[in-house]
């Protein structure tokens, strides 16, 4: 019964009222990021969703567009600014999900949308992280965010499913709300985390 209508009833309520109420911090980081970072404000980019549906991540931009003399992208770790930096660390980068989740692509809670390259990669256990909306935060990121093993963060993912109810939900956004302001377990460069696990199954691929 709540995952089936309660839970998407709740995800409109508050992300609309939330859109709203923090609509002026929205505007001012919106400003900032066009000012400190350059356009476009909204860093877009396609993530599998509920059923492996792929739809587009809404993000303030945290990095600029520096290159080399060859015209490529510096790594991640050149291009983040201090103020992007701050912008990961206090997670005001994802309040443009907010929208994701109001459309629909995405939840309050659940597993946390990756990229599209690893789907080819997940266990028939762990496929089960897409029979429930992504979320803007989850088990996995109450349990140590980034620094987690890509085992354990998938578990967690599996675990939630599995578990899934009110409860769970109402506990995980009260543990978000402490991890934020903690401002403990985040990667900078994301990169190097989310490209560990092609390389991981890869492995146990080859070595089996």
């Amino acid at each position: 019964m709540y995952q089936k209508y309660i839970k998407r009833l709740f995800d409109i309520i508050i992300s609309f009222t939330a859109l709203v109420v923090l609509s002026p911090v929205l505007l001012v980081v919106a400003i900032l990021v066009r000012i400190k970072l350059g356009s476009p404000i909204i860093f877009h980019q396609q993530r599998p969703g509920y059923q492996e549906k792929i739809f587009k991540l809404c993000k303030f931009r945290t990095m600029t567009d520096e290159r080399d003399e060859k015209g490529e992208l510096l790594p991640d770790a050149n291009r983040l600014t201090s103020f992007g930096n701050f912008l990961r660390r206090s997670s005001l980068d994802e309040l443009p999900e907010l929208w994701n989740i109001l459309k629909g692509d995405m939840s309050l809670v659940g597993p946390r949308p990756l990229l599209i390259k690893y789907l080819p990669y997940y266990t028939e256990k762990e496929k089960l992280r897409h029979t429930v909306r992504p979320g803007l935060t989850g088990l996995a990121q109450v349990s140590g965010r980034n620094f987690i093993s890509w085992d354990h963060r998938l578990a967690k993912d599996v675990e939630y499913v599995e578990n899934l109810s009110f409860m769970m939900d109402l506990k995980i956004l009260f543990q978000t709300v402490a991890v934020v302001f903690k401002k403990e377990d985040v990667a900078v460069d994301t990169s190097v985390v989310e490209g560990s696990l092609c390389d991981e199954r890869k492995d146990m691929v080859s070595n089996s």
